[in-house]
């Protein structure tokens, strides 16, 4: 069974009719062949749904378009349009809709692109009257002004085109990074938002770093671009050293990679404020999720003058900022006084030994 591009074409020119542009204040629309035009690419959308589903194993019949309309203004909407080109939807409708050929499969993400920001476009969907669409972020940014005809936007909403978008199913965005899960449209971003799989960003502290990657390309970015300390073992024992501490309100020292229990682990050392108090700080960040995180611990000890203060605790994953870890204040924090009482000597110079050890938990 395979539905045709012509399927239902004057019930959908109806159901575009009344729910394609809507206004909040009666006006007519003026463009009664836009609606022609939106009718034919929605049908033709509703084709190839209808056949990548009918094929599919377990695969059922197109869901009737009743629901109220969604708003969705809460998520990032930044999926590109070349995922739903990719998309298994498409896969099928090329395999199986041979008599809807390629106008149709583009038809799928011309309809859903927004010609502005080029994203796949989230409820609300807006429509000029002449039936040309946008996102509900770029609205705003054309100043209410379609961005192909120049005709005011209004408030139309293009419901025929957010009902069709519900019927879609899309893979992740990280499904080359091994994501390989299928999602509806509208689910698509949340799961994406935690997908265990979105790539990393580069925890080096020194500098805010744009760079994203897996573990082992931010490792050797972190070597070869940071040039940070690479060291093997799980024990370490590092002094930190500045001449002038009375002077520095705000501090970060070189991020130091420990290589242990074939796992990467970033410590860090820094010196801010907490309310008026100048304060040093050290902790220790895993290069992996939350999850294989809480597999480890590690202590941090500083000390002199027959004292010592110790720190115990669970490194964060680097999926949290260094800044969040800080604020947070989960480390080893000592006040400045302290800190130079440690050093020894006059007191006018930080000479810091921070001793540290990583265990894996039982």
């Amino acid at each position: 069974m395979q539905l045709q591009s012509g399927f239902w074409p004057d019930k959908i020119f109806h159901f575009v009719l009344s729910y394609g542009p809507t206004r909040p204040y009666s006006s007519p629309v003026r463009s009664f062949a836009a609606i022609r035009d939106l009718t034919t690419s929605v049908c033709s959308l509703l084709a190839l749904t209808f056949n990548a589903r009918i094929m599919a194993p377990g695969g059922g019949i197109c869901k009737e378009m009743i629901e109220s309309p969604l708003a969705f203004s809460d998520y990032d909407m930044t999926t590109s349009s070349a995922e739903l080109r990719g998309s298994p939807l498409r896969k099928a409708a090329t395999g199986l809709c041979g008599n809807l050929g390629s106008s149709s499969t583009n038809d799928v993400h011309e309809l859903l692109e927004c010609p502005v920001c080029v994203n796949l476009m989230y409820p609300p969907i807006y429509q000029c009257p002449n039936g040309h669409t946008v996102c509900s972020k770029c609205k705003t940014r054309v100043h209410n002004c379609c961005p192909t005809c120049r005709n005011e936007l209004g408030n139309i909403r293009c419901l025929a085109l957010e009902k069709v978008a519900e019927s879609l199913e899309l893979p992740c965005r990280y499904q080359i990074l091994g994501c390989h899960d299928i999602f509806p449209y509208y689910s698509k971003l949340k799961h994406e938002k935690n997908c265990r799989y979105r790539p990393y960003n580069c925890p080096y502290a020194g500098a805010e770093c744009s760079v994203t990657g897996d573990i082992p390309s931010l490792v050797t970015h972190l070597k070869n671009d940071h040039k940070v300390d690479m060291h093997d073992g799980c024990t370490f024992n590092h002094r930190y050293v500045k001449s002038n501490p009375h002077e520095v309100e705000n501090a970060t020292w070189m991020l130091t990679v420990f290589n242990c229990f074939g796992r990467q682990f970033c410590l860090h050392f820094e010196a801010f404020h907490i309310g008026m108090a100048p304060v040093y700080m050290a902790f220790l960040r895993f290069m992996g999720d939350e999850d294989e995180a809480r597999q480890f611990s590690y202590s941090l000890e500083v000390g002199g003058g027959g004292r010592k203060f110790m720190w115990q605790g669970v490194p964060r994953s680097i999926r949290d900022s260094h800044r969040k870890v800080r604020d947070s204040q989960d480390g080893l924090i000592i006040q400045r006084n302290l800190a130079l009482f440690f050093s020894g000597g006059d007191r006018q110079e930080l000479k810091l030994k921070v001793a540290g050890r990583i265990w894996k938990e039982q």
